[in-house]
């Protein structure tokens, strides 16, 4: 039970940091504000991995979660609760932000202006692809970094949302989506299957890559 409450925790800190922080500063199209966005996001993973990785290995994200599963590193049932209470922690976050800034939107994700369904859609696949093929890289038993896993996998995630959030405001992982979706309705609510499926398309990918990786016996020159 540790664990699943670990994962509810450490989502929520990610949905009001992350969240909170395109909230404070009315991330949009200027530079400044999507730097700042991506680094509170990207933070907040590196924070989250040394506070609770040791209990749970710290997913706080569905999409990490199913590539984990695929990859063969924890068992169904391990997964369907993490994932259940990722969503909780998610909505608890956004709960606290939604009476911090009632009037904000909360930081949901939503296609951005001039952005087509299918390039939401095939941004949310590949960069949840990128990301959780670097989480599953890096915290492999034999080839992973280690104490650093941490550190690179929240690094990665400020190099995601620095691309990905002129597209969808970047989500790369459902639970960061659903609980402000559930919380603000409109577009946010309307468009929130996008925000599901492909993130979990993009874990899904991503399992597949590594495990062909990883089990690659190639010759060396």
């Amino acid at each position: 039970m540790k664990k699943y409450l670990a994962e509810m925790v450490g989502t929520m800190v990610l949905v009001l940091m992350g969240c909170g922080t395109a909230v404070s500063l009315a991330c949009g199209t200027d530079t400044a504000s999507v730097v700042g966005t991506a680094c509170a996001f990207g933070l907040a993973v590196v924070a989250m991995a040394y506070t609770i990785g040791g209990i749970s290995g710290c997913h706080i994200n569905p999409a990490i979660t199913l590539g984990v599963l695929l990859a063969g590193r924890m068992s169904g049932k391990d997964a369907f609760w993490y994932i259940v209470f990722q969503c909780i922690g998610a909505v608890i976050g956004a709960a606290i932000l939604l009476g911090l800034a009632p009037d904000s939107g909360l930081g949901a994700n939503t296609l951005q202006s001039g952005i087509g369904m299918w390039q939401g859609i095939i941004a949310e696949v590949v960069f949840t692809f990128v990301f959780v093929l670097v989480v599953l890289g890096t915290t492999d038993a034999e080839k992973g970094a280690g104490n650093f896993a941490g550190l690179a996998i929240g690094l990665s995630l400020i190099l995601v949302h620095l691309v990905c959030i002129h597209y969808t405001g970047t989500s790369v992982n459902p639970a960061r989506s659903f609980g402000p979706a559930i919380l603000a309705g409109g577009d946010a609510l309307n468009q929130l299957w996008i925000f599901i499926v492909a993130p979990f398309c993009g874990g899904a990918l991503a399992a597949l890559v590594w495990k062909c990786l990883a089990g690659c016996k190639c010759k060396k020159d």
